[in-house]
């Protein structure tokens, strides 16, 4: 997970509840649009698959503490590319519980601050994807800059959410913004691998383009909008 026990104090922990509530109530209104437009089927098993993912990237792939929190490689826009919006919300957020109740139940405290903290980058990432990505283009044409961008506004996000934490639990002192400066200077680190994820993902994806129209993956990932 990403934010530490004791960061923010027990009194004032009830911000988490909100934000995460706000976070998980826009979630259900996303999947229930997934529903809609391709059946219950399709967006259980695509969340099934994300949050199988998400739990690897937290237990499976390097993660190191650093400042105010840890630096994990979560690629939350390949979630998105290749699996949607509400699948990659439900994964983030299943997979980060599981993660907690089975690994690191020390952590659930938290468990607000953490999923606020990765669902709504992962909001504002969708709506960068509206403005750059032409409706007439398929996420497999994607080109690096523009998984660049969807990575940085990503990872930027998480950052930014961290240090809100970090200056919300422990306020504006030399020692903390030290230590949430190294975080920020650690994570950004990640935009440099996600984007080339994402475009490797994408082109073993536009090889396999038997599996056009299948349920498992994003409608858009090679469909025009």
């Amino acid at each position: 997970m990403h934010i530490e026990p004791g960061l923010v104090a027990e009194g004032k922990i009830w911000l988490s509840y909100v934000t995460a509530a706000g976070a998980g109530t826009y979630a259900l209104k996303l999947a229930a649009d997934a529903v809609r437009e391709r059946g219950l089927g399709s967006l259980i098993v695509r969340s099934v698959l994300t949050t199988a993912l998400v739990f690897a990237f937290f237990e499976v792939l390097p993660h190191h503490p650093v400042g105010v929190s840890e630096v994990h490689l979560i690629l939350g826009s390949t979630l998105f590319l290749i699996f949607g919006l509400a699948p990659a919300a439900i994964g983030l957020a299943l997979g980060l519980l599981i993660q907690g109740i089975f690994f690191a139940p020390f952590d659930l405290p938290q468990y607000g601050m953490n999923v606020t903290t990765l669902l709504v980058p992962l909001f504002a990432l969708t709506a960068l994807a509206g403005r750059i990505i032409a409706p007439n283009t398929p996420y497999v044409e994607l080109k690096y800059s523009q998984a660049l961008a969807l990575s940085t506004t990503y990872q930027a996000g998480i950052v930014v959410w961290v240090a809100f934490w970090a200056f919300y639990g422990h306020g504006f002192t030399v020692e903390n913004a030290a230590s949430i400066a190294s975080f920020g200077a650690a994570y950004m680190l990640v935009i440099l691998v996600e984007p080339l994820v994402d475009l490797a993902v994408l082109a073993a994806a536009k090889a396999l383009h038997g599996l056009k129209g299948s349920a498992i993956f994003e409608r858009r990932l090679f469909n025009a909008a």
